[in-house]
């Protein structure tokens, strides 16, 4: 564990632009009605501009945790946040769908630079005693940011166009940097070597996976172009991902350092929490999809009201969070995470019942307060199960895998919803094409009252997807193993004795 004298100041020097990158992994899902009509595109295409983001960001988390190892966290963290921010006026400015798109996926990639190093300053610079508190600001950073995306969104596009939801990164870039140079401290580095066919591998499993799910409905799941079918692309995605499996046991058996540290696995806990943090990736990127589509598309609120529909989640969050954080030092974690998991899944059924085409609006503060508590409940406790036994040696490969997994689950949720979405709006409306009715609605302001019943049924359908993939993480949450004492946690060096003496005067 590095002896830093202010950790606080570092850490929310760091959330800065954390919060920034995980704000723009949702802030699109409610501007995309707009952007479809303002670059003249259909729902398959404008879902790529989220899609591109998230996998560009999750393919190469494994490597930026371990060069942050390398070359140090504060050093990757700033490359990443310039890329970030340049990468937003790209987007902002951007004239055609297919720019946006390539725009987005080098966001992604400045996004994976910065996340990794994140979680290992955590675990590098707090003693274990305190990280859970730390752990809890990391979470409910990332539970805000689920929440105040959509709702900051809805305000962009409405006051001043959906370009806006880029450009404000530009400002928040500009006083994250400035922050992490101030206080952020330049940490010892480890020498690492990187696993090139690993990398390969990975984002190349990654792609077939991700593009065959979400480019399946518009084939039909038929063949591409004649060319190549989806199934195919779908299973060799597969394929590739268990050859880089493979090859990771091969090369943790020959003494190298792979890309997944497959001997992190052996700790039950980082393995049943990279597990659950996937589930909850699906599922806070899948459910606003559908949910946004509806409250625009069927009821014809704005952006902006739809957003505000998002309000006591946010405001419930934001208030728990902080409390969950300073209890889970002293109590076992998993029973925060799978009642927080618990109430999201309830939450998002009760929501999915609602979405007919004469719910009264109101309605819908209550299962978006229920989500409130939720967000408070599972973010911190998740995180700090995960990774509380990681050395300080391999804080960055275990960001780096906690956070890939994370992402990962966000890619799969965007693709499946997407496809989901198309086939349920083929099957209940009566339409030529899935897509038509969304374009038309989306270039007209509404949806004609004939579809409303078809459109509401397709909805709810989608969102019982992300309802059940979060419940099956509740069921891998509850096995988390009781955690171990707190100077056994971390796997740092022991708190010196006038440190700990210092600390609980505090």
């Amino acid at each position: 564990m590095e002896n830093v004298a202010k950790p606080w100041p570092a850490l929310w020097s760091l959330v800065v632009g954390f919060f920034m990158i995980l704000i723009d992994t949702t802030i699109v899902s409610v501007a995309n009605p707009r952007i479809m009509e303002g670059l003249n595109t259909d729902i398959n295409a404008v879902i790529w501009v989220t899609s591109a983001y998230l996998l560009a960001y999750a393919v190469p988390l494994l490597i930026t945790g371990r060069m942050g190892d390398r070359f140090g966290p504060k050093n990757l963290y700033l490359i990443g946040l310039v890329v970030f921010t340049l990468a937003s006026l790209w987007c902002g400015f951007s004239q055609d769908i297919g720019m946006l798109i390539a725009a987005r996926a080098v966001q992604g990639l400045g996004a994976a630079m910065m996340t990794p190093q994140t979680m290992a300053v955590i675990t590098r610079i707090f003693p274990p005693d305190r990280r859970g508190a730390a752990m809890g600001l990391w979470g409910a950073t990332a539970g805000m940011a689920v929440l105040v995306g959509p709702i900051l969104g809805g305000v962009l596009v409405d006051g001043l166009g959906w370009e806006w939801i880029f450009f404000v990164n530009v400002p928040i870039g500009v006083v994250a940097f400035i922050l992490v140079t101030r206080f952020v401290p330049t940490l010892t580095t480890h020498t690492h070597k990187f696993d090139i066919p690993g990398v390969v591998l990975s984002a190349a499993g990654m792609f077939l996976l991700v593009f065959g799910i979400q480019e399946g409905q518009t084939y039909d799941w038929g063949t591409i172009n004649g060319v190549v079918s989806v199934w195919g692309l779908i299973i060799a995605g597969v394929v590739v991902l268990a050859l880089f499996v493979v090859w990771q046991q091969i090369l943790e058996r020959r003494g190298g350092e792979p890309l997944l540290p497959l001997g992190l696995f052996r700790d039950r806990n980082f393995s049943l929490g990279n597990s659950t943090i996937m589930a909850v990736g699906f599922t806070v990127t899948a459910f606003p999809l559908p949910t946004i589509f509806y409250y625009q598309v069927v009821r014809g609120l704005t952006p902006t009201q739809s957003a505000l529909l998002m309000i006591p989640m946010a405001v419930i969050s934001g208030g728990l969070a902080p409390f969950v954080g300073k209890l889970i030092d002293r109590a076992n974690p998993r029973w925060f995470a799978v009642f927080g998991l618990v109430c999201l899944s309830a939450a998002l059924f009760w929501t999915a019942a609602l979405l007919t085409p004469d719910t009264p609006i109101w309605v819908f503060l209550l299962p978006s307060a229920l989500q409130g508590v939720a967000n408070a409940f599972m973010w911190g406790p998740i995180s700090n199960a995960t990774t509380r036994n990681l050395p300080p040696r391999q804080a960055g490969a275990g960001s780096g895998v906690f956070n890939t997994t994370r992402q990962i689950g966000a890619v799969l949720g965007s693709a499946a919803v997407a496809a989901l979405i198309q086939a349920r709006l083929a099957a209940e409306l009566p339409s030529s094409g899935a897509g038509a009715p969304v374009n038309e609605a989306s270039m007209s302001g509404a949806l004609p009252e004939a579809l409303h019943a078809g459109f509401s049924t397709a909805m709810s359908q989608s969102t019982l997807l992300p309802a059940i993939a979060v419940l099956v993480g509740a069921v891998l949450a509850a096995f988390y193993a009781k955690p171990k004492s707190v100077d056994g946690w971390g796997g740092g060096a022991p708190v010196p004795e006038g440190q700990a003496a210092e600390r609980s005067s505090k």
